[in-house]
């Protein structure tokens, strides 16, 4: 069941690179648009949700 649900994820997120991509171009159609941006919004609440971001930002990472 978990790879199932995994795969699905993995699924999703090639096509909304895809969408990316096809976005980029420039002739893309809107829904292809809507979900580029769903996408770039779901990898920006990602970033903001890791611990490891919050150090990157205010320059106090491990480097």
């Amino acid at each position: 069941m978990l790879v199932l649900i995994l795969s699905a994820v993995v699924l999703l997120v090639i096509g909304g690179c895809a969408c990316g991509f096809w976005t980029a171009r420039g002739d893309a159609p809107r829904w292809a648009r809507g979900v580029s941006r769903a996408t770039l919004l779901a990898g920006e609440l990602a970033d903001a949700a890791s611990p490891s971001s919050h150090s990157r930002r205010n320059g106090s990472g491990d480097d």
